[in-house]
């Protein structure tokens, strides 16, 4: 049995005060959800407060992101020893909205639309080394465009993503690690992939897994939905064969909700 991974990314959202006091006001409402992992993942600034906050609780604490160098003339980087420092255990990778094609520009940004971060496959597989290495449980993001699902590529987008991502890790390795499904075009939007759609994705990846590992590796790691999972669509998805948990963004800005679909899991 794999055991559930549900993922709060709060994305840029909440100061390092509204993020202690959500982890105060989540701690009773998840107290009692043994069989779940339990994941916040707040803005760098807040990562060692929310940590404090979380000490001796089942929630655990991830960066949003992370650079493959662990020190050095980086501006603006964070890296896997600070991460560690701060308090983390994961760390999201190659999440569509840091991906080079995906992010939404800005819209005086609008002449380089989808590269305002600028994350290649390349970057994603340096950044999941430096993360395993470090002893971090990277959450590595793969998923299709709007347009890339209509022109029916939506397989292959996933499968050489996961290919890319995984280049050069072991098998040993590849079974501690996290795929997060993200079908970009229901990220932010408020549309859902139809639950079997999502499963049958995740399936998708798995299967690549044992291509690349084995059966036993594609059973053991863990692959989780991440577009647009709220309460009313989360026992659903989670409760498909091949989906391990979520990968949640705005519904996990408010402990209610976020515990909900933590509720969902468990169920």
């Amino acid at each position: 049995m794999r055991t559930p991974l549900i993922a709060g990314n709060w994305k840029l959202n909440k100061t390092i005060d509204e993020a202690v006091a959500f982890v105060n006001e989540l701690k009773p409402l998840v107290a009692d959800t043994a069989g779940v992992e339990i994941l916040l993942c707040p803005v760098f600034t807040a990562l060692a407060a929310t940590a404090r906050a979380a000490q001796g609780t089942n929630i655990q604490v991830g960066g949003q992101n992370l650079y493959w160098k662990d020190s050095g003339a980086y501006t603006g980087e964070v890296s896997a020893p600070l991460l560690l420092d701060a308090g983390c255990t994961h760390v999201i990778i190659g999440h569509s909205e840091r991906r080079g094609r995906f992010g939404v520009p800005e819209p005086d940004l609008a002449g380089d639309a989808g590269r305002v971060f600028g994350d290649t496959d390349a970057a994603v597989n340096r950044k999941l080394h430096a993360a395993l290495q470090h002893g971090l449980v990277p959450i590595v993001c793969v998923g299709e465009t709007l347009g890339e699902r209509n022109d029916g590529n939506t397989d292959t987008i996933v499968q050489n993503q996961t290919r890319a991502a995984l280049e050069g890790v072991e098998a040993a390795q590849a079974t501690g690690l996290v795929l997060a499904y993200e079908p970009v075009w229901a990220i932010g939007t408020g549309q859902t992939c139809e639950s079997d759609e999502a499963d049958r994705v995740c399936g998708v990846i798995r299967v690549t897994v044992g291509e690349l590992y084995g059966q036993a590796a594609a059973e053991a790691v863990r692959i989780q939905y991440g577009g647009s999972c709220k309460p009313d669509n989360a026992a659903d998805l989670l409760g498909r064969p091949n989906i391990d948990g979520a990968l949640v963004g705005g519904a996990s800005l408010k402990a209610d909700s976020f515990a909900q679909i933590i509720r969902a899991a468990k169920a």
